[in-house]
């Protein structure tokens, strides 16, 4: 019975921390989105081309600019495919100079970045899977800091207009 009873509470620290917004995931967790911040958003679209050159497209950060218009200016800043860890630069719809870190990247699968941006901290979550109908692409980021909290409605409705274009921008290039 003491047994039972350590071994039950010494897993409490564990699925508090879990638990807890803002900590980093359990190992078998994978990155995703805040799900407690104040502005989140997801979408999807169906692309009718082959999934390599979806993924290709998406992940080619320097070329953004060429099919993205929303997207100024983007570099990576780490050689060679995007992968856990890549660091990239970028500047969208007035956001400057965005330092975006690569959270989780399985190639033609999905890719996770985030970093803060003029006091919003972001986290983006794309996911690609191919179907019958063509690549479904998930979409899917979470918005939370003070600039976010003090004018929630008009960055929610900045963010579903952003991602919407993305996903369609995404899509005119992929089908083109």
């Amino acid at each position: 019975m003491l047994a039972t009873l350590l071994t039950k509470a010494a897993a409490v620290p564990t699925a508090l921390l879990i638990a807890l917004p803002g900590q980093a995931a359990a190992p078998h967790q994978p990155p995703g989105i805040d799900p407690d911040a104040p502005v989140i958003t997801r979408d999807d679209i169906v692309i009718q081309a082959p999934l390599t050159r979806v993924w290709n497209i998406q992940t080619d950060v320097d070329a953004w600019p060429t099919w993205q218009p929303d997207v100024t200016e983007a570099a990576k800043q780490t050689p060679g495919p995007l992968r856990k860890g890549s660091v990239f630069v970028w500047s969208v719809n007035g956001l400057r100079n965005i330092t975006s870190t690569v959270k989780q990247a399985r190639p033609g699968h999905r890719i996770v970045w985030g970093g803060p941006a003029q006091g919003i901290t972001a986290v983006h979550v794309w996911t690609f899977r191919q179907e019958r109908d063509g690549v479904h692409v998930h979409t899917e980021e979470s918005w939370s800091g003070a600039p976010v909290e003090s004018d929630t409605a008009n960055l929610q409705a900045a963010l579903d207009a952003s991602l919407d274009a993305w996903l369609h921008n995404l899509k005119a290039a992929a089908e083109n």
